[in-house]
């Protein structure tokens, strides 16, 4: 079967089973829940269950990494390509990185960072790759995939409540903790060579996750091809006009929403920005292969790499642009890494503050915050 038929199969197939036995006679119930014994409180939902639909596999039928092992960037030299794409997490003086070489089969892994409880998710059908803290409420909480999807992005569930979420906005859309949303923590998709280069110490997750699965090959193929992506079946015309549905865009979870295209950044490398009264900084370079074009994930075309950061430090706002391998801040001619760190000039030592973002195709990022403001140069 093509990848194509694949594809639409899985964002089409709706669950046809028994009712829940929880609400026996709402048929909305019954189609979502299908045949699973879920306790979830279906009464309170934040969205209407029509948007729910199966995804193809059930409950944890991709499964999350519960019990996660790492190694070491030298170990992972030894199959990690230098362009292939990693989400890079950092709290208090500890650095993870989880190849979607990896993620890319499993979506979920429940792990710790530094003494921070974190979820590092990755959604292939929407490219979001978004990290969570574990902690809501005075309760550690860890999560499954339903199974299910909405607007084609992941619904995942806790395993405490099964309550199910909303993977692009971190948000509870049914269930007992529906009107929470989790907190976000920074993380960065860097190519392997850029990270290993910034972190050479860090721990990388292993292939050695308890799974039997081909890691390193893609099974997507072709997915974010613009012109052909078996997406755009379910599009009669794009989803916002201002850009092309399968534009990948950095975003910003600030007001309303705010993003720019990789198209814009690049040409520009950089964008500054003021949103909500925050001064930003986005930078790009290219580097970094898509996970979603090649059979080989290694061997996918440039789609680049980025970081977002407050250019305010010390009291002081800055002001970036691109200076070859590095970004140069024009307040005072320091030069700065993707990890925003300053590794020349007078601010040398000093690091920007990450923010949290998600480098999610367009119409992944613009059916959730529909009002989100675009930024053009």
């Amino acid at each position: 079967m093509k990848t194509a038929e694949i594809l639409l199969g899985l964002l089409l197939v709706g669950s046809v089973a028994v009712c829940d036995a929880q609400t026996p006679r709402d048929p909305e119930v019954a189609r979502i829940a299908g045949a699973e014994p879920w306790r979830t409180d279906f009464s309170k939902r934040a969205v209407p269950l029509e948007e729910i639909v199966s995804g193809g596999p059930p409950r944890d039928g991709i499964p999350p990494i519960d019990r996660p092992r790492f190694e070491s960037v030298r170990e992972a030299n030894r199959w990690l390509g230098a362009r292939d794409p990693v989400m890079i997490v950092e709290h208090g003086s500890e650095v993870k990185a989880y190849p979607l070489a990896i993620l890319i089969w499993h979506e979920i892994v429940n792990d710790v960072v530094g003494g921070l409880p974190v979820s590092v998710t990755f959604c292939p059908l929407c490219n979001t790759a978004l990290v969570f803290d574990r902690r809501l409420g005075g309760r550690l909480l860890d999560f499954g995939t339903t199974g299910r999807l909405r607007h084609s992005d992941l619904v995942m569930y806790d395993r405490q409540t099964e309550t199910w979420w909303q993977q692009a906005t971190g948000e509870a859309i049914v269930g007992e903790l529906t009107g929470t949303k989790l907190r976000f923590v920074p993380q960065t998709t860097l190519a392997w060579k850029s990270a290993r280069e910034m972190h050479p110490r860090m721990q990388v997750l292993s292939r050695n996750t308890g799974h039997q699965r081909d890691y390193g090959r893609n099974p997507y193929v072709g997915y974010d091809d613009r012109a052909g992506s078996p997406i755009r079946e379910f599009f009669r015309r794009d989803t916002d006009p201002r850009l092309p549905v399968m534009e990948r865009v950095v975003a910003v979870e600030m007001g309303k929403g705010w993003a720019v295209s990789f198209g814009t950044l690049a040409r520009e490398h950089v964008a500054n920005a003021t949103v909500e009264g925050v001064p930003l900084a986005v930078f790009w370079r290219p580097g970094a292969a898509s996970a979603l074009d090649r059979a080989n994930i290694s061997e996918g075309r440039d789609v680049g790499q980025t970081a977002v950061f407050e250019r305010r430090l010390n009291g002081r706002t800055h002001t970036f642009r691109s200076a070859g391998a590095t970004f140069e801040d024009r307040e005072t001619g320091s030069r700065w890494d993707l990890a925003g760190r300053a590794v020349s000039g007078p601010l040398r030592g000093q690091r920007l503050r990450a923010v949290p973002h998600g480098n999610h195709f367009w119409f992944a990022w613009v059916v959730f915050r529909p009002d989100t403001q675009l930024w053009t140069p």
